[in-house]
């Protein structure tokens, strides 16, 4: 199993990257801005199904290959510390467009559709499935063994604080539909403040991850 130090460590490294907003938290705020709290905790559940989909496919297929190599791992950490580094540089200097989310009026005709819509943003989020490949495998411990499920347990626990996480600004977008639309800089501040969070992170993981 894993232990407590590197499930606490993960646990504030995937609260970082999930309470920035990317791909599926604008498009959870878009559709509670455009439809209310009950369709955006509705692509909160098919958003947080899609990207476990992701943790399933990184645990059963590159968790195998970092538990038998350390140059691998070494490889996929520093990888993935570098995407992190440019995701956040590129979050805040493209902060201004987070506004435009604000603008969506797409109406999806059914619960099920929204369900649908959700897990496959969830299931494509770029910023997920690189958080997956390149840094979920570095807070494993090889020396417990089972790997994969120890992967499989740090996906849950992913998506246990995205579903709060994602539930609360979806809520939050419903209920202050008309707050948000009267003041877009507010949006742009929380992204400039979280891109350079997430470039903190990065060379946080570059510097101090596992080494075996």
């Amino acid at each position: 199993m894993v232990s407590g130090a590197h499930l606490l460590a993960f646990a504030l490294a995937a609260f970082v990257l999930i309470a920035v907003p990317g791909p599926s938290v604008l498009f959870i705020i878009s559709r509670g801005v455009a439809l209310g709290r009950r369709a955006a905790l509705a692509t909160v559940i098919g958003n947080a199904a899609g990207v476990y989909v992701q943790v399933a496919a990184v645990a059963l297929g590159i968790g195998v290959v970092v538990e038998r190599s350390t140059a691998v791992f070494t490889i996929v950490k520093l990888v993935g510390a570098a995407y992190l580094v440019f995701l956040g540089v590129r979050m805040f200097r493209e902060r201004k467009s987070l506004a435009s989310v604000l603008d969506a009026t797409v109406i999806p005709k059914s619960t099920r559709r929204i369900l649908r819509e959700g897990f496959v943003v969830g299931l494509t989020n770029p910023k997920a499935i690189v958080f997956f490949a390149a840094v979920l495998p570095q807070f494993a411990d090889p020396s417990r063994g089972h790997v994969p499920l120890q992967l499989l347990t740090l996906g849950l626990v992913f998506v246990a604080i995205a579903l709060v996480s994602d539930g609360v600004w979806g809520v939050a977008a419903g209920t202050a539909r008309t707050w948000l639309r009267s003041s877009p800089g507010r949006l742009q501040a929380v992204g400039g403040a979280g891109g350079l969070i997430i470039v903190g992170l990065g060379i946080s993981l570059a510097l101090t991850g596992r080494k075996d």
